[in-house]
């Protein structure tokens, strides 16, 4: 479905355009959500990365690639975004808001916020695989695709990073 959208999309159809962001929208939001932290800021990081598939979709060689592609856009904004707060290191506020604008139930609230806090303190690299692999629920073969590097490294990296968060909420809860 998504390759003749993505084909149709070449073709100049506003149509597909539009049937391509009302499939994936939620989902690129929930991960550049995972990987800032902050609904507003995810927000706008969606919308700019919609700004570069809408610019590039013409040059994607393999409709086949969209989902990959589409991700690898976003988890590059959430880069650029938070390499440009680099130097505000103050610590953000977990709110209960989620990004499309719901708020969680209460009895999740405290688990949220601690396992958003511990996961604020692991590096982009790190944020990147958890979401993409239990948040997106994408194999490695998939997540190898977003991150343009082997399946090998994807499973290092998704290793390490269950280990550092694990280290990170034992640590917070002593």
């Amino acid at each position: 479905m998504d390759e003749l959208l993505v084909l149709r999309c070449q073709d100049g159809d506003a149509r597909a355009l539009d049937e391509l962001v009302r499939r994936w929208h939620s989902r690129l939001l929930r991960h550049a959500w995972h990987l800032t932290g902050r609904a507003d800021a995810a927000a706008d990081v969606t919308q700019e990365a919609w700004l570069a598939i809408v610019r590039g979709v013409a040059r994607l060689h393999d409709p086949a690639m969209f989902r990959s592609w589409a991700y690898r856009i976003v988890t590059h904004k959430c880069a650029d975004w938070l390499r440009r707060r680099r130097d505000d290191r103050r610590t953000e506020n977990v709110t209960d808001e989620l990004p499309d604008g719901e708020t969680m139930q209460p009895e999740l609230r405290d688990e949220a916020r601690r396992l958003n806090t511990a996961m604020r303190r692991l590096g982009l690299d790190q944020r990147a695989i958890l979401s993409l692999r239990y948040w997106e629920d994408m194999s490695v073969a998939d997540m190898a695709d977003v991150l343009d590097v082997p399946a090998g490294t994807v499973k290092s990296r998704l290793s390490q990073a269950r280990n550092e968060l694990k280290e990170i909420l034992e640590r917070s809860s002593r």
